[in-house]
C-alpha cells in the first residue's frame, strides 16, 4: 500500500468536514417524549427537557431535516407532548408496542425512504427507548448521534451509564444547539438566519436573553 491508501484505509469517518451534519445528510427521531416517561424522568429538570426538544425539533424544521415522531402504547403512556405535536400537525405519531422503537417495521421504513444515514435521535428514557434503538442502528451500519441534553432517564445515573454504553458502541454524543449550529454552518446562508435566532431568544436562555438585549443597546430591535 502506498502512503494515500494508508491514509484512506485508516481515516476515521467521525472526523473532517464530512462527520458534520447538514440539512440534506440526515433525519431526526423523537421518541416517546409522552406524559409517563416525563412523569418518571428524574436526570433533568423536566421544563429543561421540554424546552430542549423543542428547540431541537423547531431546528429540524428551519432546515427541512426529516423528522419522525413515535410514542409507545399512547392510549396508556399519552399521547406525545402537544408543543411538540403542534410543530407537525399534519403527522401523526408511529404508535408501537415495541419498547424499542427500532424493532418496529414501520420505522425502519420511515428511516429507509428517507435514504439518510446519519440519524440524530432523542427520547425518553436515555437508558431504554434512546440506547436500545441506537445500539441497533450502529449495529446496522448507521451513523447516530445521540442528543443527550432532548433525552433523559429515571436517574443521572442511569442517564449517564447510558451515554457512555452507546458512546462505547459507536454513538456520537451533541446538545440541540450543536445540532442547529452544524446546520446553519456559516451566518452568511441568510434564508435560515431569521427563524434560527427566534429558536435561540425562545430556547437557549441567557444566550437568548443577551441577543435581545445587544439588539436594544444597538438600536436594532425590529419595528413594531
Amino acid at each position: 500500500m502506498n502512503l494515500l491508501e494508508v491514509q484512506l484505509s485508516t481515516h476515521n469517518p467521525k472526523s473532517g468536514l464530512s462527520a458534520l451534519l447538514t440539512p440534506d445528510n440526515c433525519a431526526l427521531l423523537l421518541i416517546d417524549h409522552q406524559p409517563f416517561q416525563f412523569a418518571g424522568l428524574r436526570s433533568h429538570d423536566t421544563q429543561t427537557i421540554i424546552n430542549n426538544v423543542l428547540g431541537l425539533a423547531k431546528s429540524a424544521k428551519v432546515f427541512k431535516v426529516p423528522t419522525l415522531l413515535t410514542t409507545v402504547v399512547q392510549d396508556r403512556g399519552g399521547y406525545i407532548l402537544k408543543p411538540l405535536q403542534d410543530l407537525f400537525p399534519e403527522q401523526k405519531p408511529i404508535d408501537r408496542t415495541f419498547i424499542n422503537a427500532w424493532e418496529d417495521p414501520k420505522i425502519v421504513d420511515w428511516v429507509k425512504k428517507t435514504g439518510k444515514k446519519k440519524l440524530v435521535i432523542a427520547a425518553l428514557w436515555t437508558e431504554i427507548c434512546l440506547a436500545m434503538p441506537v445500539i441497533q442502528a450502529l449495529g446496522e451500519g448507521y451513523e447516530v448521534f445521540i442528543v443527550t441534553d432532548a433525552s433523559g432517564g429515571v436517574s443521572l445515573e442511569a442517564h449517564e451509564m447510558a451515554i457512555h454504553r452507546m458512546i462505547q458502541a459507536g454513538a456520537i454524543p451533541i446538545t440541540w444547539t450543536v445540532f442547529a449550529s452544524e446546520l446553519q454552518r456559516d451566518w452568511a446562508r441568510t434564508t435560515t438566519v431569521p427563524a434560527l435566532a427566534e429558536i435561540l431568544v425562545a430556547h437557549m436562555g441567557v444566550v437568548g436573553t443577551s441577543f435581545t438585549w445587544e439588539q436594544q443597546l444597538l438600536a436594532t430591535m425590529p419595528p413594531k
